[in-house]
């Protein structure tokens, strides 16, 4: 048979004669990637290669290194050592799924190449289109299916996954977040060894506490920062999901990744169509700091619609400040306080609403949006004029998703509950409460109608802190049908996808955070609908140089908010750590404050407004610059190093923490990058300790490439050290 070469992306590939719809060759490119698949008449889709940009494909089978590996396995197709990424129950009981390539087609769109391969199944009307999403600016290739039939009844999608990737097999170590809450994005790195290995998380509502949906694969070795290929892939997806490595006798490690199946088995209607979500592939042979970097420029490009290349403003949030006891004077106090400090904006956390029920704790009133008169007698408007009077932003907390059992919309609407009839309530936080059923439209209004009261009553609402603190225990629907029941766990999230959808049309300037008990729904899936995420509950700093660290892997800094916590630290068995060492940590990101400023002392206070300040200065190359990891705080070197340039090379911020101390400890050297080798810097030591003056480095100049090939020794000789560095051309 012959083989066919078509012209695509950015590789010019050799060919003659005639070219079939469903034969041939294609290159999938990046900048800097390629992904080689191919198809044959009669065939399934089959991959040949992913890795650095290709040119000339036919080098690929000359060396011996044309894979053709299925590209999406099905059930019934795939031999005992690999596994299937699809697998369907026709209507007739049939359980296998024989796939041919039938169709294929590109499109042009202004930021990416869009190859769409149609196949069709050989004994039942199933239509399976495999998606690959190539982006011309960013190292990003998304991949999707998209599954049809025509049937005469309903078929059930067993295994679903959205993509597939094999990989030659070697000394091949997988890098992934693992953790709880209070204690999110723990660095977790192994070599893979045969057999299989599984990362998922099962909550239903929350996906990124226990197990984040996200992994790089370093294919030499241990995996390092700057050097050796590396390939990253999150999930976007904000569901239950699976991610699977597994590892053969044979010469290949084969990437599974997708919509976790149990409980999952999806029903589908004849003339339906199910859309998986996408997953996001990356490639760089210059190791996990470039692999990050991919991540972080598409999200600011593709995956964060609305904040974008934008920084985040300075705020103070209510919640670990006065928790429950809110008061209309103590509100306007914190405005105060945050004003002086010179930040921008106040959200009012939870504990606002209610009517018949009073939210004074956890185990009440959620449901009941209504302004709590008694708290505060004039009412949300007079605290959106107060902050205005004071030239600072408002924005206010909510729970949309949820309710309690002691509230009035319960009351109302106990249906609007997950839960199974006739079986006893599991009740979660507070003892009272429930998730609201978001497969039920009716469910879906009340939500938008939430946040659209607040919006049209108050248009000067700013931002809106959105939280999830509750999974799904109760699992059963009084919406869906018994034969549907188990498409209960990814309705739930198309239902609140459409109810974000319905906000970004309507207010898509508003600024929306993503919480979940911290950061449990720190997921691309949300991300485009959100404008950043809570990243831990934990605001010990300590804990959180270690947190930000493995968030930041796969996640840009202006999507990570940060806010500087109060001691001693409850979360932590009181640990105590300087104002300084809390101001440096959360400045590496979207800063704000968590605490009740009446309580601070005159060396916090001021500390704050010299952080404010100094980070107003850096805050546009710190959120969105290009960042580069610089020492490892996982490695035990008792230093935890990392810094940001930006996009002319003009200005890098450097931050440095001690995080361990003993006597005689070694201090590294800390040698800097991405920086422009013939420029010359100048070094300012900025949120400089109250009442001191800056380090010996401060003011002195340095060529780029020192800096890169010798670094500077930063004095971290106490205790919770830390520095910041301003880095000018």
């Amino acid at each position: 048979m012959k083989k066919v070469f078509l012209v695509v992306g950015a590789a010019l590939l050799l060919g003659t004669s005639q070219v079939s719809a469903w034969e041939g060759q294609v290159v999938i490119s990046t900048p800097n990637t390629s992904l080689v698949l191919h198809a044959n008449e009669g065939e399934d889709l089959r991959q040949d290669y992913y890795g650095g940009p290709i040119t000339n494909v036919i080098q690929l089978k000359e060396a011996g290194s044309d894979f053709n590996f299925a590209a999406l396995p099905t059930f019934g197709t795939v031999d005992m050592i690999h596994l299937p990424a699809l697998q369907v129950q026709h209507s007739d009981g049939d359980l296998n799924l024989e796939l041919t390539v039938s169709g294929y087609e590109l499109r042009n769109e202004a930021n990416a190449d869009i190859h769409i391969f149609t196949m069709q199944d050989k004994l039942m009307p199933v239509t399976v289109k495999v998606f690959y999403k190539a982006y011309k600016k960013v190292d990003i290739i998304e991949t999707w299916t998209e599954i049809s039939h025509r049937e005469k009844g309903n078929i059930i999608l067993k295994r679903f996954d959205s993509g597939s990737l094999t990989l030659r097999r070697g000394d091949v170590w997988i890098t992934h977040l693992h953790g709880d809450w209070c204690a999110e994005a723990q660095l977790t790195q192994e070599p893979l060894e045969r057999g299989l290995k599984v990362i998922r998380n099962t909550d239903g509502a929350r996906n990124a506490h226990c197990d984040a949906p996200e992994i790089m694969l370093s294919l030499d070795g241990e995996p390092r920062e700057d050097e050796g290929r590396t390939i990253g892939a999150a999930l976007c997806w904000s569901g239950n999901y699976e991610i699977r490595v597994n590892t053969n006798n044979s010469k290949t490690h084969q990437l599974y990744a997708g919509i976790d199946p149990q409980a999952s088995e999806y029903v589908l209607e004849s003339g339906k169509c199910f859309a998986t979500p996408h997953l996001a592939l990356t490639y760089s042979d210059k190791g996990m700091g470039e692999v990050s970097r991919n991540f972080h420029r598409w999200a600011r490009t593709e995956g964060m619609l609305h904040r974008g290349m934008k920084a985040g403003d300075i705020l103070l949030n209510s919640w670990e400040g006065i928790y429950f006891d809110i008061t209309e004077q103590k509100i306007i106090d914190m405005m105060d306080d945050i004003a002086n400090f010179g930040g921008e904006l106040f959200v009012m956390d939870d504990g606002w609403f209610g009517s018949k029920y009073q939210r004074n704790d956890d185990s009440s009133t959620l449901g009941d949006w209504v302004t709590d008169l008694k708290k505060l007698p004039g009412g949300i408007k007079a605290l959106t004029d107060a902050a205005r009077q004071r030239k600072i932003k408002f924005g206010i907390w909510i729970e949309p998703e949820a309710v309690n059992t002691k509230s009035e919309l319960f009351e109302q609407h106990p249906e609007w509950a997950l839960q199974t009839k006739g079986r006893e309530l599991k009740l979660g936080r507070g003892g009272t409460q429930l998730v609201l059923d978001m497969t039920n439209p009716k469910v879906q209004d009340f939500a938008f109608k939430i946040v659209d009261d607040l919006l049209t009553q108050y248009p000067e609402i700013s931002y809106l802190k959105w939280d999830a603190n509750a999974s799904i225990q109760n699992y059963g629907s009084l919406y869906l049908p018994k034969d549907r029941q188990n498409n209960l766990y990814i309705d739930y999230h198309l239902g609140l996808l459409k109810v974000l959808e319905r906000i970004r049309q309507k207010y898509p300037d508003v600024v929306i955070q993503d919480c979940a008990s911290g950061g449990g729904r720190a997921n691309y899936g949300l991300l485009p609908y959100f404008d950043e995420f809570w990243v831990s509950d934990n605001t010990d700093a300590l804990q959180r140089v270690y947190i930000q660290w493995g968030t930041s892997l796969f996640f840009p800094a202006n999507a990570m908010a940060q806010h500087i916590g109060g001691v001693p630290y409850w979360n932590t068995g009181g640990r105590i750590t300087p104002i300084k060492f809390r101001c440096d940590v959360a400045m590496s990101g979207r800063l704000g404050i968590e605490l009740q400023p009446k309580h601070m002392n005159d060396e916090e206070r001021l500390q704050c407004t010299t952080c404010f300040a100094d980070y107003k200065e850096l805050r546009q190359t710190v959120q969105t610059g290009d960042l580069y990891r610089l020492q490892n705080p996982y490695n035990r070197k008792g230093i935890a190093s990392l810094m940001y340039v930006n996009g002319d090379k003009s200005q890098a911020v450097v931050f440095a923490y001690k995080v361990d101390n003993y006597y005689s400890m070694p201090i590294p050297r800390i040698r800097l990058k991405g920086l422009d080798a013939d420029a010359t810097y100048t070094v300012s030591e900025k949120d400089v300790k109250a009442w001191q003056k800056p380090c010996e480095l401060n003011g002195r100049t340095f060529t780029g490439r020192f800096l890169m090939d010798v670094g500077l020794e930063i004095p971290l000789n106490w205790d919770y050290a830390s520095r910041v560095f301003e880095l000018r051309k």
